[in-house]
């Protein structure tokens, strides 16, 4: 397990020898984030940070549970001295707060109606060189499972001829996820899973690849869950756990209507049980195992 510590802020060579200045505001934005681990002392597990490039374009491509999966994703391309330009929606951007901090770090916003100027802000950046996050399943999954893909990374891959990295982040939707209220407790764990970058491979077509894109991140997404060290406080707290472990997230059936209104940005909620009738259903599906 890593803790973010005092050193690791100030690090002089945290981005290396020669950090290109036209990304200070980045930087700084990175040793911010630090400065917010270290005092919540999230507990990070880190695997796979080698697979990240050292030089060149690639696509890192990975599962989406919390508003603060680009910032561990980011993390974890740190040892190799890189910077990820996150793909987002458009209106992060427009808002007062968080827009010109996206603008100067130089992330690409995404127009869900219009993402032809996204994807191709996306290619130039990958053949420039750099290193594009992408989250696939378009919004955060309220199941906490891997849903459909967009299959703009495999586009983008296939086009700019790059690696995808598929990834896998868990344990972020304890802090701040939506649906639930922020929760800035100490100590929370946090996983996150690097895998072997898959090249497009000769006239691969694009759904192709994106079937290998997902089992990739599947599998990523079931090790980080089972391999995860920390467990809910008891049964009111297991509302981060996807229903086939046990929790009472919404099912994969159940999120797909509401990711669905999400999405498009329409306002959809299902009703949210009773407490008495969760408990209820925790138990069944504990006889059911």
């Amino acid at each position: 397990m890593y803790t973010a510590s005092w050193r690791d802020v100030v690090r002089k060579d945290l981005f290396g020898p020669r950090p290109d200045p036209r990304d200070r505001p980045y930087r700084a934005v990175i040793r911010l984030a630090l400065i917010v681990f270290r005092l919540l002392r999230f507990r990070f597990d880190v695997r796979g940070a080698e697979h990240v490039p050292a030089h060149g374009g690639a696509i890192i491509c990975s599962n989406h549970v919390s508003y603060l999966d680009f910032t561990f994703l980011g993390l974890a391309a740190l040892p190799q001295r890189r910077l990820v330009r996150f793909m987002a929606k458009a209106s992060v951007f427009s808002h007062r707060f968080s827009g010109p901090f996206m603008r100067v770090m130089q992330h690409i916003p995404v127009d869900r109606r219009a993402g032809t100027a996204a994807f191709e802000a996306a290619v130039r950046a990958l053949e420039d060189g750099h290193v594009v996050g992408v989250f696939p399943e378009a919004t955060i999954s309220s199941s906490f499972q891997v849903k459909e893909l967009k299959a703009g990374a495999a586009r983008m891959a296939i086009d700019a001829g790059v690696p995808v990295i598929p990834a896998a982040v868990w344990g972020g939707q304890r802090v701040a996820t939506k649906g639930h209220p922020v929760d800035l407790r100490r100590g929370v764990a946090i996983t996150v899973l690097l895998g072997e970058p898959l090249m497009p491979e000769p006239g691969e077509k694009t759904q192709q690849l994106l079937r290998r894109i997902r089992a990739a991140m599947e599998a990523l997404v079931d090790e980080a869950q089972r391999s995860y060290p920390q467990q809910p406080a008891g049964p009111e707290d297991r509302w981060w756990l996807p229903a086939h472990l046990g929790g009472t997230a919404p099912t994969l059936e159940e999120a797909l209507q509401l990711d669905h209104h999400d999405v498009r940005g329409t306002t959809h909620t299902l009703p949210r049980p009773h407490p008495v009738v969760r408990v209820k259903k925790l138990l069944a599906r504990r006889r059911a195992r």
